[in-house]
């Protein structure tokens, strides 16, 4: 391939991924910056609660079930009654009641039912739409979709930045300030690390 298409090649190629790349760019910098100061970003958890005891048919539809998770009507009965959305993930059974964690981004969710008084109750926390992000970007209890997209987004980002190397090399002698400003880039973190540790 002649340099004036390989150049082409790389050129289009950073050009593509800055442009599928922006807004994740954007993101992951901005949560960055707030999870670097999590500490100091108040947020007042929004809680809500629920308590209802079941209908007779659905106790008996439980105490028939040892393990797995909720029983279709239970679920039903929630999205139904409550617009409540229960996943289809193993809930936690024993002789006495059943619990069901549903951790998400930004809050948490559980609900816990007394087998013998049929008694739900259902408990759900939101903590705000910064902690929301802030989740995300950690991949923390988001589902394999959003873990595979961070994978993609990463591949995509180190296209992005080798694409960009490439083009400080073509360029590096008609511009003087390239390899002072990428060799400060490196060495400035290390210093940071390096410093910080004494």
């Amino acid at each position: 391939m002649k340099l004036s298409n390989l150049l082409g090649t790389v050129r289009q190629w950073h050009w593509i991924t800055s442009a599928l790349c922006l807004v994740g760019m954007l993101l992951f910098s901005v949560t960055g910056i707030t999870l670097n100061h999590a500490a100091d970003i108040k947020a007042t958890p929004v809680i809500t609660t629920l308590e209802v005891e079941l209908s007779e048919g659905i106790k008996q539809t439980l105490n028939n079930r040892e393990s797995g998770p909720l029983p279709q009507a239970v679920r039903q009965f929630l999205i139904n009654e409550h617009n409540i959305a229960t996943p289809k993930t193993d809930a936690e059974w024993d002789d006495y009641e059943v619990y069901l964690g549903m951790p998400k981004p930004g809050g948490d969710a559980w609900l816990t039912i007394e087998l013998e008084s049929g008694l739900l109750i259902y408990e759900n926390t939101n903590r705000g739409v910064i902690s929301y992000l802030n989740d995300l970007h950690k991949g923390r209890n988001t589902s394999d979709a959003w873990r595979w997209f961070i994978d993609f987004f990463s591949v995509l980002c180190i296209v992005f930045s080798l694409s960009g190397l490439w083009l400080l090399v073509r360029y590096a002698n008609q511009r003087p300030s390239t390899w002072p400003l990428v060799v400060a880039g490196a060495v400035f973190p290390v210093l940071i690390l390096i410093l910080s540790a004494h």
